[in-house]
């Protein structure tokens, strides 16, 4: 994530770019208001740190020229103020602040509430990306619907199931399973690109048919590239993509599009693998009927260190009976009499 950090003090401008840069956000930094507002209509970044006090425009202006202009997004914005009279908080807010920080400000605190901004960010772009997204993908396949409301259930059963694998210590938190819950409905977003002919075939593909196909994970992954791209700083991007690109790819690394071979697969797009193969499994389709449970179950274990990661299938068996109550509220009239 990029932050505009803007103070006339360059001690404090360096404390403010030292403390952001430590968590990894890139800081570009701006002497007065006028630099960080020209910094916004740039589009440098969408979250703006700036002391109160500074020449040309001070904090509440910078503030009020902001909500004044014509963004694509919205900025949030957080004032680094030595005011504390109630006078001023209202100016502050009045002039559509998001937020005051006090001087001298705590790390701590700074890193804290610019979370916060960037949180408030990342739900606006990503609700309205995931909901456009998903409802491109749904109207191309009649399918899709139920199959993307059980996969993202799925998801989120193995995500934390596997939070208590030692193995997988500090890769997975309540984040990633939130973010994997809201980002697996776009895994196969890539088949907008498909033709007709191959994606509505009554039957199964031709070789040369199931190429063309594969595609669809390079073209998803090419498409939430331009997005990340785009909004640099909205991290549900980033996990959309791994999973729409990878999800067919195989532990062994005989799957596509790259080949990718045990961890070097996005633990996302693992997860993922699994819960999809299960729902193609336990549905009906035009060239094969629903597989119960068990039968689905006893196919999965069988391609564990193959197909899947041995860990997400481990945490599978540990949550299977969550996996039939999905299966049993949301599969269709074929599903839940196999």
């Amino acid at each position: 994530m990029k932050i505009i950090a803007a103070d006339d003090n360059e001690v404090v401008l360096a404390q403010l770019e030292a403390t952001l840069a430590s968590e990894g956000w890139e800081v570009i930094t701006a002497r007065d208001g006028a630099e960080a507002l020209a910094l916004v209509r740039a589009g440098a970044a969408r979250l703006v740190v700036s002391d109160w006090e500074m020449p040309a425009m001070n904090g509440p202006d910078l503030v009020r020229a902001i909500r004044s202009e014509d963004l694509p997004g919205y900025v949030y914005l957080i004032l680094l103020t030595g005011h504390s009279r109630q006078e001023e908080i209202v100016e502050g807010l009045s002039a559509g602040a998001d937020d005051f920080i006090a001087k001298p400000f705590n790390p701590a605190e700074l890193v804290a509430r610019v979370r916060t901004g960037a949180r408030i960010l990342s739900l606006e772009t990503r609700d309205v990306a995931i909901f456009a997204l998903a409802r491109l993908a749904e109207s191309r396949d009649p399918e899709t619907g139920a199959h993307l409301e059980r996969v993202r259930s799925y998801c989120g059963i193995l995500a934390r199931s596997l939070q208590d694998d030692p193995r997988l210590e500090g890769q997975i938190d309540h984040e990633f399973v939130r973010m994997i819950y809201l980002t697996s409905p776009l895994h196969d977003i890539g088949k907008v690109g498909t033709p007709d002919c191959v994606l509505l075939k009554p039957g199964r593909l031709s070789e040369r048919e199931f190429e063309v196909m594969k595609m669809h994970t390079v073209i998803a992954g090419e498409t939430l590239d331009a997005a990340l791209r785009a909004f640099p700083g909205v991290t549900f991007l980033q996990m959309a993509r791994d999973i729409a690109l990878t999800h067919h790819e195989r532990w062994d690394g005989t799957g596509y599009p790259a080949g990718l071979a045990g961890e070097a697969i996005p633990l996302a797009g693992r997860i993922m693998a699994l819960a999809d193969v299960y729902d193609a499994l336990t549905s009906k389709r035009v060239y094969k009927g629903a597989y119960p449970h068990e039968t689905a179950r006893s196919m999965i274990v069988a391609e564990s260190g193959t197909h899947f990661d041995p860990r997400v299938v481990d945490a599978f068996l540990r949550c299977e009976a969550k996996f039939i109550e999905v299966l049993d509220l949301h599969g269709d009239a074929a599903s839940r009499a196999a």
